[in-house]
């Protein structure tokens, strides 16, 4: 792969962001100092603070393993409480993760916690704040969101290693038809990738960086991200969404369409579907060679 690092600024004024950042669509890193260091979350936000006040609700945990062929959408490896999953991240390294998880509706007062950045952004969805949380070595596979909105992805504990790429570059990437993943995996793609099962991801465009505590990602929508937890660690996702009536129409597709006929899909054919998704992908990234060779 082709990498570049992603952009970081210590401080941004909202004229410099929008003329640099969020019209052309292109991601940045905002530093503690410039944005989450003046939030209470900044400091208030910690593994026994959650367990206090959410300890006892059930979320859905993912392990690392890839989707097989039965598995829908967004479908959880396992259901515990959050007090447990503290525990055991809190005990060693646990290669297990939450994602989307609304705590915002089980604790309304840490709302009061964050400040948005409505001076950044318009359009943000204030009842859908998301927690992200992995133990040390789990991962979220290369994926992009599924609701095509902008994201402001703050990491709170611990560090996250990431990787971006434009949505153009799914040919490349071996996206598969009717979902948002790609066929390839992207696991300590900083030390080796599978170029010779996947030769298209040498051209692949990548952005990549590493955040710490109080760092934020302004992620456009649609961009392709994998993360990866270097440490046990939270991150609150701040949703936007796109400005445009087609951004808004693309994000009604992709949740409704797409993520419905891959489902169908998969309820009908599973095993078919899991292999002609894959086959496609890569009729897709041969094509998209051959081009460049033009």
């Amino acid at each position: 792969m082709i990498i570049n690092n992603i952009d970081r600024v210590d401080d941004i004024t909202p004229e410099e962001f929008r003329k640099n950042y969020y019209l052309p669509r292109k991601p940045v890193v905002i530093s503690a100092a410039g944005l989450s260091k003046q939030w209470p979350a900044f400091t208030e936000w910690t593994w026994d603070y959650f367990k206090s006040i959410v300890g006892d609700k059930r979320v859905g945990v993912y392990n690392n393993e890839r989707a097989n062929a039965n598995t829908l959408v967004n479908g959880a490896d396992d259901y515990i409480t959050f007090g447990e999953y503290i525990d055991m991240v809190r005990k060693g390294p646990v290669q297990l993760r939450i994602f989307l998880f609304n705590i915002f509706q089980h604790a309304p007062q840490l709302a009061q916690d964050i400040v948005w950045p409505d001076q950044l952004a318009k359009g943000f969805l204030k009842k859908y704040p998301m927690l992200f949380v992995g133990g040390a070595g789990s991962v979220a596979h290369m994926h992009y969101d599924i609701d095509m909105s902008h994201i402001f992805h703050t990491q709170f504990l611990g560090r996250k290693r990431v990787l971006l790429l434009e949505n153009k570059q799914s040919p490349f990437i071996y996206r598969m038809p009717f979902t948002v993943e790609s066929a390839a995996s992207f696991v300590n793609w900083h030390e080796k990738l599978d170029e010779e099962h996947f030769p298209a991801l040498r051209k692949a465009k990548g952005l990549t960086t590493v955040l710490n505590h109080g760092d934020t990602l302004f992620m456009p929508a649609g961009y392709w991200h994998h993360m990866e937890y270097m440490d046990s660690g939270f991150a609150m996702s701040l949703r936007a969404l796109d400005a445009s009536l087609a951004g808004k129409l693309n994000g009604l597709y992709h949740i409704v369409g797409l993520r419905g006929m891959n489902n169908i899909l998969i309820k009908l054919a599973p095993q078919w579907w899991y292999h002609k998704k894959r086959e496609l992908a890569k009729e897709r990234a041969d094509k998209a060679l051959a081009n460049l060779a033009i």
